[in-house]
């Protein structure tokens, strides 16, 4: 049987509503959608890599660096929805979806949840998830919660603190009781088509987390553990917090 052909896509809207066209600043001198797709470039599992936009000025930066941009619906509510729109073009068996504004993700994270399906075909979905050694990270409902269960696969994720401690202790460095789910996720393409034809299910709605979804129609999610947290751009504070941690890195060229 031959390997599986895996593409990586980025979707990359411009109209993000707490920071506007933040798809094209310039982080360290190259637009931030650009920064991104490097990173995924570098990840040696990926066959192919496009990023999803609904904007003709990200599909131009993209295309004139040589990059391939796949132009969608500007209606589409979701990323997941505009990188299953993308994915209809791309002749992929697993797709990988890389969040637009995460430009310190790892490669190698990149490498293993897509490696999670090339390699064991019992899983639909794959995604990460990396430990949580704060009481106020842990509180926030910005950060997602997940559980997994004895052979890896997610049980649930939540805003709420889960799992709930009874008795109030504390998770340790060497084992860690909270753990945050990251945005990043690979799909079987059949998986993926289904997914997004699903209404949202009722904890969905409540909890406004996506991937719920997916458990409800029964998919199986491997969680992947790692260690990097990596960062996103989510206000413009933070492109100049992410600029001093690729100097650190040595990612500014």
């Amino acid at each position: 049987m031959s390997r599986p052909r895996v593409a990586g896509i980025i979707p990359a809207r411009y109209g993000s509503t707490r920071f506007p066209g933040k798809m094209l600043v310039p982080v360290s001198g190259r637009p931030l959608v650009l920064r991104v797709l490097d990173r995924a470039r570098r990840a040696a599992c990926l066959d192919e890599v496009a990023v999803a936009t609904d904007d003709e000025r990200i599909f131009n930066v993209v295309e004139v660096d040589g990059g391939q941009a796949v132009m969608t619906q500007a209606e589409h509510l979701s990323g997941t929805d505009r990188v299953a729109e993308a994915a209809e073009v791309l002749e992929a068996d697993i797709v990988v979806n890389i969040q637009g504004d995460e430009l310190l993700i790892e490669p190698d994270l990149i490498d293993a949840v897509a490696n999670a399906l090339v390699e064991e075909p019992q899983w639909d979905m794959a995604t990460a998830a990396t430990p949580i050694l704060s009481e106020d990270e842990r509180d926030q409902p910005s950060v997602v919660k997940v559980v997994v269960n004895a052979d890896g696969a997610a049980m649930y994720f939540s805003r709420s603190v889960i799992p709930h401690d009874r008795d109030g202790g504390d998770g340790d460095v060497d084992s860690p009781v909270y753990w945050r789910h990251l945005g990043l996720y690979s799909y079987r393409i059949e998986f993926l088509q289904r997914l997004v034809t699903e209404p949202p299910s009722l904890l969905e709605n409540l909890e406004k987390l996506e991937q719920l979804r997916a458990l409800h129609i029964g998919a199986r999610i491997k969680v992947l553990s790692t260690r990097d947290a990596g960062m996103g751009v989510d206000v413009p504070e933070d492109v100049v917090i992410v600029e001093a941690q690729m100097r650190e890195r040595g990612m500014t060229r």
